[in-house]
């Protein structure tokens, strides 16, 4: 009941009631109904009659609610007892007829559902049972969607790079400046090639030098 109390409308029976003797119904109704108020198990309220209601329906309403949980007794069998065609189980010691209301509650239990309460049954199901679900699916979408857009926008942002360590930041720069020297040296070869002046050619000789010496220190770099 647990599972189901917060999705339907329950209302508690006790099944084979005619294997239990008066006194032991009474307290398996008892325990019955002590367990549900202990576990907090929403079951079926039936309402309170109005002011102006008949006095009939306010007795009908007031025994309903005194037999809850229904002890009832079913049979497809028909027997006929003393002329009188009815629906019951033949033991040894007699006959339980499953329309008496000193046998069984069935009676009760099949007007309380398809008769004086049914409107509200329905009304229960409509207004809280089917609200409360609607409810609890709309929030779960809710929060699903919030989930992906989150996700969305993080998968949306660039990855950042790693931290670089001082070695790293050292050899990037290294390297900028060794392809600026490049440049430079590509640069003179040109002039050299138009022009053979000897102070070019110095020129060109000490920034291969300057080249080669920065080549040393980024390989000193590494070996650290």
């Amino acid at each position: 009941m647990l599972n189901i109390h917060e999705k339907v409308n329950v209302i508690p029976i006790i099944s084979k009631a005619d294997m239990l003797t008066e006194k032991e119904k009474i307290q398996i109704k008892q325990r019955i109904n002590d367990s549900i108020k202990s576990h907090e198990i929403k079951i079926y309220q039936l309402p309170d009659c109005d002011s102006d209601e008949d006095e009939d329906f306010k007795q009908q309403d007031k025994e309903l609610k005194a037999c809850l949980p229904f002890a009832v007794v079913g049979s497809n069998t028909i027997l006929e007892v003393n002329g009188k065609k009815m629906r019951g189980r033949q033991y040894d010691w007699g006959v339980v007829e499953v329309d008496n209301p000193a046998h069984s509650d069935f009676t009760k239990l099949r007007n309380m559902l398809i008769s004086t309460h049914m409107p509200d049954l329905k009304e229960v199901t409509e207004d809280v049972h089917y609200e409360n679900f609607r409810t609890q699916l709309i929030s779960k979408i809710s929060q699903q969607a919030f989930k992906d857009r989150g996700k969305l926008k993080r998968d949306s942002i660039p990855k950042l790079l790693p931290a670089l360590d001082e070695t790293d930041i050292l050899l990037i720069q290294k390297e900028e400046e060794i392809r600026r020297m490049q440049d430079i040296l590509v640069q003179m070869q040109d002039k050299l090639k138009t022009n053979n002046e000897k102070s070019n050619h110095n020129l060109y000789l000490a920034a291969q030098k300057s080249l080669e010496n920065e080549n040393k220190k980024i390989e000193n770099v590494i070996n650290v």
